[in-house]
């Protein structure tokens, strides 16, 4: 059987990341699970040291590969190298002489976190599809009222938009589970939902898109990766990756990202004083 031609651009690579997931037995799912939500990853370290971060044998690391039409992990993560050579080498070359010196005071982690949110800045033009975001911004400034759901980590970024909405005069409802309140029955005609969540997904979250999406009403996700199960509810998809210092994600580029689509929203929409 021939192989299939590799994708030649990170959209391409999604796009087959999320066919090929489909079918994956347990331990390809994983490398699927893993790659997905760390592509910031792949184009600086070793088959080894992704390989023992998803929890696989490098030979189920480099099978997958070939799954997606690569010839191996060498011309993935060259696809990689290519599209970021603006930036990630420098970044990743200052996070880990910053771990490697082994400094742990609060202006040691402070450094960490500003790089890995700079990096995660960097990153945001890369993954967010603007006529997703211009979808978005129109499908919102259109809407009744626009509904926000985000837990946990995400809590603050739906607060936030909570927040803004408001001041701009924005009909808006935040959906914060407080005393396990279901709000679900708030969602009407002409409404939008904002649902936002990132791996481990919240089933909250999750269950209100597809409850606003049964009743055909749009669902804008502000998720991470093409695993997330917003990604299959034809939901207009903005991405975004927080890279991580030691296991920690921080919000700066999904921050940013809100504050973006909360000012479009209200410079857009048409409200009677």
């Amino acid at each position: 059987m021939s192989q299939r031609q590799a994708p030649r651009t990170i959209e391409a690579f999604h796009a087959r990341l999320l066919e090929a997931s489909e079918t994956l037995p347990k331990r390809l799912r994983q490398c699927a699970e893993y790659l997905s939500a760390n592509t910031d990853r792949i184009a600086v370290s070793t088959v080894a040291d992704m390989a023992q971060a998803a929890g696989v044998q490098p030979s189920a690391l480099m099978r997958f590969c070939k799954i997606l039409g690569f010839s191996g992990y060498t011309e993935m993560q060259r696809l990689f190298r290519e599209a970021y050579s603006q930036g990630w080498p420098d970044y990743a070359t200052r996070l880990k002489n910053l771990r490697e010196s082994g400094a742990g005071s609060p202006s040691a982690l402070l450094a960490e976190f500003i790089d890995a949110g700079r990096m995660s800045l960097e990153n945001l033009a890369n993954t967010v599809d603007s006529r997703n975001l211009d979808r978005a911004v129109k499908l919102l400034s259109e809407a009744q009222m626009v509904h926000i759901i985000g837990l946990r980590r995400t809590f603050p970024v739906a607060a936030y938009l909570a927040y803004a909405f408001e001041k701009m005069n924005v009909p808006a409802l935040l959906h914060d589970a407080v005393g396990k309140l279901d709000r679900r029955h708030a969602l009407r005609p002409g409404d939008a939902l904002i649902a936002i969540t990132f791996a481990p997904y919240s089933a909250e979250t999750v269950e209100l898109a597809e409850v606003a999406r049964g009743l055909d009403l749009p669902v804008i996700a502000i998720t991470d990766t093409v695993m997330s199960p917003l990604q299959k509810l034809d939901a207009t998809v903005l991405s975004v990756s927080e890279v991580d210092f030691g296991s920690f994600r921080a919000l700066s580029a999904t921050l940013s990202l809100a504050i973006a689509l909360a000012v479009a929203v209200g410079a857009g929409r048409r409200i009677e004083p």
